[in-house]
């Protein structure tokens, strides 16, 4: 965890309305994991087709491509906190109907596609918020310090959830939806009970202009639209996490158990990276590292996508978090510094549809790629373009591979220089 202006460690959590945030953060992160490997293993059982898998990503995706010109803007305008929490309570309402169509024993892919459907929508609008929330929390010499404890929040849950979501899928689905119905309503309560932080609200009048403010920021600012391309196209390529239901069941033949320490892996992966970095945090050379941390995720990729065997694919997904983790430290830091607040909305609206295309469009492409040519050669050659786009940005984003630090005081929405 990377110190603060001050030194202290923990120097986020000196501010009471960012421990909520934190913990408010973990909570809804743990129930998406859940639902995402109960959804997942559910609909593969249900189906026994891979293209659904894909399918369970992409129509997650959609609201946040379809609505980016709305989401950022109403992050910018309105009160990060109550669009937070009121975006929460839906997700938790979205749980609560899978839990219902699991345990009346109506679950199909068409009612659970529509809740994924709406599952999305809330996401679209909560991702620009909440991400831009939390730099309104705490001063600017303790904001380093907390973007690298939001990772830990994530990883933490990204390794607990899945595992807690195989256990509990094992005991039994309504379970598993049960308790991220619970996680999801205190996650909802945790951010309406942050005391209204001070918020730079956009005054600009509604034109195509402000509504375009975030593209124009990021494709000005070369650094920044090198970061999260990269992100895009790396994970796009190798992503496989939509394919792991088919190499728990009929390649590693793994049970549900199985299957959440498969998406738990890429987690533990996270937290030891994140454990090193707090003895050796990156000082010099961030970007090149940044990209050396996207081609160890395509070299991951390629291991997990040829093994068979269970330890050797488990070790390949930590090796793919740990790489991940660097990539989203660094992009992330650069984001959240570099962009001014009153514009920090509609930039995390557009970022948030790179990543989403990275993850869910990711996975829709794995499992179109899957249902044609099989699971193994999908993860492959995904793994192979994720080592191609690597080289070719660093090739061709200069001024991103030559970043130095990431602790150099900038002034707010200007680069650092290289």
């Amino acid at each position: 965890m990377s110190l603060s202006a001050t030194g202290d460690r923990f120097a986020a959590f000196r501010h009471v309305a960012y421990i909520r945030f934190f913990f408010a953060r973990f909570l809804v992160a743990f129930a998406t994991q859940i639902i995402s490997v109960s959804v997942g293993w559910q609909m593969y059982d249900h189906t026994g087709s891979a293209i659904y898998l894909g399918l369970i990503g992409l129509v997650q995706f959609l609201p946040s491509l379809l609505l980016i010109l709305v989401t950022g803007s109403v992050a910018d305008r309105y009160n990060r906190r109550v669009v937070s929490a009121i975006c929460i309570f839906v997700g938790t309402l979205c749980a609560a109907a899978l839990l219902f169509l699991t345990v009346t024993g109506l679950f199909s892919p068409l009612p659970v596609f529509l809740i994924l459907a709406v599952f999305g929508i809330e996401r679209a609008f909560m991702t620009p918020a909440t991400q831009s929330l939390a730099p309104n929390l705490i001063p600017p010499e303790d904001l380093s310090n907390a973007i690298a404890w939001n990772s830990m929040s994530w990883d933490a849950a990204a390794i607990l959830g899945p595992v807690a979501g195989g256990l509990l899928y094992g005991v039994g689905a309504g379970t598993a939806y049960s308790v991220a119905v619970v996680f999801s309503a205190a996650g909802a309560l945790l951010v309406y009970l942050i005391p209204k932080p001070p918020q730079r609200a956009s005054a600009e009048a509604k034109s195509w202009n402000t509504l375009l403010a975030g593209f124009h920021f990021i494709w000005s600012e070369k650094v920044v639209l090198g970061a999260v391309s990269l992100d895009l196209f790396a994970v796009l390529l190798g992503g496989a996490v939509a394919l792991m239901p088919i190499y728990a069941r009929d390649i590693l033949m793994l049970g549900p158990w199985g299957l959440g320490m498969l998406r738990g892996a890429p987690g533990v992966g996270a937290i030891l990276m994140a454990l090193f970095l707090t003895t050796y945090p990156i000082k010099h050379r961030a970007g090149l590292c940044m990209f050396i941390g996207v081609a160890m995720f395509g070299v991951g990729t390629l291991i997990f996508g040829v093994s068979h065997t269970a330890w050797l694919s488990i070790l390949a997904l930590v090796l793919m978090g740990a790489s991940d983790l660097i990539s989203v430290y660094v992009r992330e830091t650069l984001i959240v510094l570099w962009t001014p607040d009153h514009l920090r909305g509609r930039v995390n609206a557009v970022n948030m549809v790179f990543v989403g295309a990275s993850n869910e469009l990711g996975e829709f492409r794995a499992g179109t790629m899957a249902s044609i040519f099989g699971a193994v050669p999908a993860v492959v050659i995904g793994g192979i373009g994720t080592l191609a786009v690597a080289i070719i940005w660093a090739t061709g984003f200069s001024k991103l591979r030559k970043i130095d630090t990431l602790d150099a005081p900038t002034t707010e929405g200007e680069a650092q220089p290289a």
